[in-house]
């Protein structure tokens, strides 16, 4: 079963290949999402502080555990400090509130949501903050020295942020998150990051439902017999992807973590070659 799967990290953890993916999930109801997907075999929830969730989150693993018996341990959950926390001392407070606000004794992976503030995100002549991604990772090193955070990495970092983390850091990164989905592969850094022992997650693996609309990718759905999603995310999981999934339908939840099937050589070629969506 592809839910009990796993990628070894370049530290030696061992992160599950599918999420469950939380973002635009309100507080008030990403609890039941997730004791839907923990019922249903997920073992990774992805969250982070902008989500506005991790309260909820926090309150739908306890309660999950609870009725399955599960240990804590066998949970993998990501969280990432806000975009525009630039400072050792606000990585340090934004911490201690993700703590706060999901109520567990450890989190298993920290990342940088952007390497920019998301006012400045599109900005190309905004400033590259550096040195300030550098003072969040500083902060972020040291609850992993605390055993607080088990694993640190970036998300949405070109390949110049990654390089800015990479020599200038005591823990190096592990994980980018970055958007990849059928119609929008960035080869150059995902090829970086696999050179580079960085394992590259996928969030909005279905392009935010925009795949659906796209009659190629419909019909090749239907040749394998299962969904536009699960055909998303068997995409990301051949090109060695953690994939993350999103949803608050039990039924949808299961489904896209029902991904025991295989893509084609010839298949995946084409759908490679999709134009950008």
């Amino acid at each position: 079963m592809i839910l009990d799967e796993t990628f070894k990290l370049a530290n030696g953890a061992r992160i599950p290949k599918v999420a469950l993916g939380t973002w635009q999930t309100p507080d008030d109801v990403v609890a039941e999402a997730v004791v839907a997907a923990i019922d249903a075999g997920y073992k990774h929830i992805d969250t982070a502080a902008v989500y506005g969730n991790e309260r909820g989150v926090g309150d739908g693993l306890s309660r999950a555990l609870q009725k399955t018996g599960i240990h804590r341990e066998s949970i993998f959950v990501t969280t990432k400090i806000p975009a525009e926390v630039k400072s050792y001392k606000g990585a340090e407070q934004s911490i201690q509130d993700s703590f706060e606000r999901l109520a567990t004794p450890h989190i298993d992976m920290m990342l940088i949501h952007w390497p920019k503030p998301w006012a400045e995100m599109k900005d190309p002549n905004a400033p590259s903050y550096n040195a300030e991604n550098l003072e969040v990772w500083r902060a972020m090193e040291a609850a992993h020295d605390w055993g607080k955070i088990r694993c640190l990495g970036v998300s949405n970092f070109s390949i110049d942020d990654i390089k800015n983390i990479q020599d200038n850091c005591r823990v190096q990164p592990v994980v980018n998150q970055i958007r990849v989905h059928i119609g929008h592969v960035p080869f150059e850094l995902i090829e970086f990051c696999r050179i580079n022992n960085i394992r590259v997650e996928a969030y909005s693996p279905n392009a935010t439902g925009r795949l659906s609309q796209v009659p190629a990718v419909c019909e090749m759905a239907k040749k394998y017999g299962v969904s536009v999603p699960q055909l998303a995310n068997r995409f990301c999981l051949q090109l060695n992807l953690v994939t993350l999934p999103k949803s608050t339908h039990a039924e949808r939840i299961i489904e896209n973590g029902n991904l025991d099937f295989e893509i084609t050589a010839e298949d995946m070629e084409q759908l490679l070659q999709m134009p950008e969506i």
